[in-house]
């Protein structure tokens, strides 16, 4: 795909809130987001040693803070095995087992008391556009936490289970029903999960066939509604769309609610654009 900011007048720097910030081997979901316009990122992690390797890895734009993000009340951290497996709720043990390359990563070797904080508390993450969440179960806390904040967000990158690997955790219908009363629409899915034990795909203990047990899932806000934000926001979204998950129908939505707006014509550029591509 070609770069939307070659179409885009300068925009703004983005603001990104990154909640459960340790990286895996593919980085940032977000990272092309970075590449085609100027953004601020605001992490939580944690995992102290962990948030000190982002910041020090951080350039001058990005802040990282060890915060555990939920709904402010005090809760018991349980660390497993696997670290990006760690979570305020506790490993269903008896469920994960029944899949592969599941339970070993849920163990728990540890737990202790942590406070929660609320990013509508914390000044650092005020304005932002686009929130990404990962947090083994504990999604529904952080939006509950975040009624403020998601005023401003465009879009929201939240990974959901199926199935309750964590007791009581909140699965994709709570997240859903949750983000559509506070003026988000459901965008798409990116699924995964495991083969139930013995079989395995490939001989790949983390392959699956049809059984959904997560998933990272996308929310913007309502295009029924585009017409109500701002031309930066219009912007924006337009950016987050084409570069982080090549919507481009949805992009071109944003674009013509912008000309209307302005009176220009973004829109046709950015059709005739991917025509050409």
């Amino acid at each position: 795909m070609f770069p939307i900011a070659s179409l885009l007048p300068q925009l703004p720097r983005a603001k990104i809130i990154d909640v459960g910030a340790a990286e895996g081997p593919e980085g940032p979901v977000y990272t092309k987001l970075m590449g085609a316009l100027p953004c601020e990122v605001v992490g939580f992690e944690p995992d102290v040693a962990e948030c000190e390797k982002l910041n020090r890895q951080a350039g001058s734009t990005h802040l990282y803070l060890p915060h555990a993000i939920g709904d402010g009340s005090r809760r018991t951290f349980y660390e497993c095995t696997s670290p990006y497996c760690s979570s305020l709720f506790e490993p269903n043990i008896a469920l994960a087992d029944k899949f592969q390359n599941l339970g070993d990563l849920l163990r728990v070797v540890g737990t202790r008391p942590i406070e929660t904080r609320r990013l509508d508390d914390l000044s650092e993450t005020a304005n932002a556009d686009f929130l990404k969440v990962d947090v083994q179960g504990g999604e529904l806390l952080v939006l509950q936490g975040a009624i403020e904040r998601l005023r401003s967000i465009l879009a929201v990158h939240i990974e959901v289970e199926f199935l309750p690997l964590y007791k009581d955790q909140p699965l994709f219908a709570d997240i859903d029903s949750f983000l559509r009363a506070q003026g988000f629409a459901f965008h798409t899915l990116v699924p995964s999960g495991r083969t139930f034990k013995p079989v395995l795909v490939n001989n790949d203990p983390s392959g699956w066939v049809r059984q959904i047990v997560w998933a990272d899932a996308v929310y913007v806000r309502d295009f029924m509604t585009f017409a109500e934000l701002a031309p930066d926001s219009l912007l924006k979204l337009a950016a987050i769309l084409h570069e982080i998950y090549e919507s481009v129908d949805v992009t071109a939505l944003a674009l013509v609610a912008y000309d209307k707006q302005i009176g220009s014509q973004l829109q046709a550029k950015y059709l005739t654009r991917l025509a050409g591509r």
